[in-house]
């Protein structure tokens, strides 16, 4: 893996949540397989050590896991593990989905009232823009009634 793609991995793990906690039961099989299912569904895990009460270090467990899973160690930053394991599986399914179908058609009193909010928001926003204009214009004063731009006067 280059520097560049463990990189890219790094700042995807910022927003992942913590999927485990290991903590003063350490390394366990039930862990290692949790660990192998979340790989089914993501190529990307986060984990929690908790320090004041697992029996080795963040690192020792992020080899350990690593070894066990057949992933690789993305990240240790204090108590935070980020694992990768890439699955050829999950790349398949994402070209699978179809496109989203659109919910159920409105009732029609939905449809009317749905129609009615959107020609009052129509109308609002004329009747802003009509007195953004009004004020502008009045703004341009004499200026107005000629064709010339309005040009400010300097006051001496």
């Amino acid at each position: 893996m280059t520097s560049k793609e463990r990189a890219s991995f790094r700042a995807m793990a910022n927003t992942l949540e913590p999927l485990f906690q290991i903590g003063k039961g350490g390394m366990s099989d039930g862990l290692v397989s949790q660990t192998l299912d979340a790989f089914k569904t993501k190529e990307l895990i986060k984990l929690k050590v908790l320090l004041d009460s697992a029996p080795e270090t963040p690192r020792e467990f992020a080899d350990k896991l690593s070894a066990a899973t057949g992933s690789e160690v993305i990240q240790v930053v204090g108590g935070s593990i980020v694992l990768y394991k890439e699955n050829p599986d999950l790349g398949k399914e994402e070209k699978k989905k179809k496109p989203a179908k659109k919910g159920k058609p409105l009732s029609k009193v939905k449809a009317k009232k749905a129609a009615a909010a959107k020609r009052e928001a129509e109308e609002k926003l004329e009747k802003r823009n009509f007195y953004a204009k009004k004020r502008f214009s009045s703004e341009r004063g004499a200026d107005r009634k000629t064709s010339k731009p309005f040009r400010k006067t300097s006051s001496k």
